[in-house]
């Protein structure tokens, strides 16, 4: 049986390493966010050619209709998710620039189609409000943020990755001040 002194202590070390690591990822992002990016797609590139390979191996040796049924669709995607893994692992610099920037447009699009919808909604429904300003200045705000990000997209993509950087490190603070008072309530 496992020593309760020991395991209680665990759980304060455990949420410090937790904030150790988000600490050093935080830290990463805010002074190298570029890498950090790259990192990414990099991560996204090797994650869609493993899914891709055990997607075809799963139609070939195991049960065939074990994804959507339609056999030649799930050959088709499974190829399709090698050769993108493969030209983004090959390419990282190329598969990044383009990756990022469908992204951030996609996001652009998104916060844009969002915030005029916010706009014409409290100018229609004015009456329901008690006032209209925070939610009209949200929405101001949300069409100004996706012309930001269609005008600039990388650097976009690097701000918003050193914002999370700096949200990782607050983070990290928390999960450090947690696990003090962890350790001294003794668990």
């Amino acid at each position: 049986m496992a020593d309760p002194v020991v395991t209680s202590r665990m759980t304060s070390s455990l949420t410090a390493l937790r904030g150790l690591l988000m600490l050093v990822a935080g830290l990463y992002a805010i002074f190298f966010p570029g890498v950090v990016l790259t990192s990414l797609v990099l991560i996204g590139g090797a994650l869609l050619l493993v899914d891709g390979f055990l997607g075809v191996w799963s139609l070939t040796f195991g049960h065939a209709d074990a994804k959507t049924g339609n056999y030649w669709f799930d050959i088709v995607r499974n190829v399709l998710a090698i050769v993108t893994g493969l030209l983004i692992l090959v390419s990282p610099l190329v598969a990044t620039l383009l990756t990022v920037t469908f992204l951030i447009y996609l996001a652009a699009f998104q916060a844009i189609i969002v915030g005029v919808m916010e706009v014409i909604l409290v100018i229609r429904q004015r009456a329901l409000f008690a006032s209209i300003w925070p939610v009209l200045l949200a929405g101001i705000l949300y069409v100004l943020f996706g012309l930001m990000l269609l005008f600039a997209p990388i650097f976009s993509a690097l701000t918003l990755v050193t914002l999370a950087g700096v949200l990782l490190v607050v983070f990290a603070i928390g999960l450090f001040g947690l696990a003090w008072r962890l350790r001294k309530a003794g668990m």
